[in-house]
């Protein structure tokens, strides 16, 4: 039996509009997985907001390494309102992507199994081929960081750069662009990683932790702003 992106779209479409996919039941304690270490690789990203100016690098090295089309992103880099008065002004800057939650809500509500967690990394993906349109994993990502992507047709989201620049061995663009070291990336299990050293030393935050997500993207917060979550 095969099910197309219109077929599926149209038998659905009703479901999504009088149940909703942003209920409590998606993150509820029964939904989510307990947390699970594989093959002691578990990648994350740390993104210090007291290195970080705002340049932008790392979303025009992400556009241009996995080809993300104009009108849509997989990174976002917000400035937060003004700081201080005049003439002493300064802004923080946060990252918004992906966070390669451990525990994914975008995953267990997708039909198709498009959405998934790999299990030799820990990255969060899309099998663009398996994607049928349907919404529910941008519904359900708490973060509200996936996008249908026009030139592909599926769910689309930062992926680490799993199929460019990890595939060939190097960090993820947007960590090599970033001209004042602010982005750190490997591997959470490792103890002896630059992430890991750096998770031990630094005050952290994680959006929206208390979802019960285990978000992956970690961030030192600006000194001069409110951790927000």
């Amino acid at each position: 039996m095969t099910c197309s992106r219109r077929s599926f779209i149209t038998g659905t479409s009703a479901l999504i509009m009088t149940t909703g996919l942003a209920g409590t039941h998606i993150f509820g304690s029964q939904v989510l997985a307990e947390t699970k270490i594989i093959d002691n690789k578990r990648y994350g990203m740390l993104h210090d907001e007291t290195l970080c100016i705002g340049c932008t690098a790392c979303t025009q090295a992400c556009r241009e390494v996995n080809q993300v089309p104009e009108g849509v992103t997989r990174l976002k880099i917000v400035r937060s309102e003004p700081i201080g008065t005049y003439p002493n002004v300064t802004y923080s800057f946060t990252r918004q992507s992906c966070q390669h939650c451990e525990n994914p809500p975008c995953v267990y509500v997708c039909p198709t199994g498009a959405a998934f967690k790999d299990e030799k990394t820990g990255i969060v993906d899309v099998q663009n081929e398996k994607c049928v349109g349907c919404g529910y994993c941008l519904a359900a990502c708490p973060y509200q960081v996936r996008f249908f992507n026009p030139v592909t047709q599926a769910a689309d989201k930062c992926d680490f750069c799993k199929s460019t620049q990890l595939a060939e061995g190097k960090e993820p663009a947007c960590v090599v662009s970033c001209p004042t070291k602010a982005l750190t990336f490997g591997n959470l299990d490792d103890p002896q990683s630059a992430i890991s050293k750096l998770l031990t030393e630094k005050t952290i935050t994680r959006d929206k932790a208390y979802l019960g997500t285990a978000p992956q993207l970690y961030k030192v917060p600006h000194t001069k702003g409110e951790i927000k979550e």
